[in-house]
């Protein structure tokens, strides 16, 4: 596994604690969320992190390509995430950032629409929810991960991976990556330090077992 992503952050505390634990992503969400931040907030963030080696990853759902592109650039983003039903064709003409594009893992037939998606290095896998495109804290059937991992893409876990189920996600699925949030969170956007860095290095302590 390659990569420990901590999304929905809020702040510079809590940012600066996600890298010294081991973060290697730091997600920033651009969307209706109780996690949003304002663009001008996480250029502060991400100007004070100055990482070459941290991935700075925003997070839209739907958005008008423009607005993404001047939010990017704005806050120095290198990623974006794309949350919603955004096309390939989308995701091809959006401009030169790594491209997370995440799928909703509502049943099968999910898996029959991802493969259109050439631009990118990695699909994030989340569960679905009618009502919310994120944060839902719940896990979905992990057998669809291991599924989509045979497309040959990296695969990064998300949806309501914790201490209590981690490891049974990193043995099931063998991701590339994880993707954290409301587990390690005391309210949303406000995280959890001691569960952030406990959960941190325990992820990191099963990659170095593979």
């Amino acid at each position: 596994m390659k990569l420990v992503k901590i999304c929905g952050l809020t702040n510079l505390d809590d940012a600066k604690s996600a890298v010294r634990y081991g973060a290697d992503a730091l997600g920033f969400i651009f969307a209706k969320s109780p996690r949003c931040i304002e663009p001008s907030r996480a250029k502060e963030i991400i100007d004070y992190i100055k990482n070459d080696y941290i991935l700075t990853v925003g997070v839209f759902v739907n958005e008008d390509s423009k607005k993404v592109k001047e939010i990017a650039d704005y806050c120095g983003l290198n990623t974006l995430q794309l949350h919603g039903e955004e096309s390939p064709d989308y995701c091809n003409d959006i401009g030169d950032y790594g491209i997370i594009k995440s799928f909703r893992m509502k049943d099968q037939t999910v898996l029959e629409t991802i493969t259109a998606y050439k631009r990118v290095f990695a699909y994030l896998l989340d569960t679905y929810s009618a009502n919310e495109y994120g944060g839902t804290g719940k896990s979905f059937d992990w057998g669809l991960a291991v599924k989509a991992k045979s497309y040959g893409m990296p695969i990064i876990l998300s949806g309501g991976i914790g201490l209590h189920n981690v490891e049974e996600a990193v043995k099931t699925v063998r991701p590339y990556g994880i993707d954290i949030s409301s587990s390690i969170e005391r309210s949303p956007g406000i995280k959890d330090k001691n569960k952030m860095k406990e959960l941190i290095g325990y992820i990191k302590s099963l990659d170095s077992k593979e």
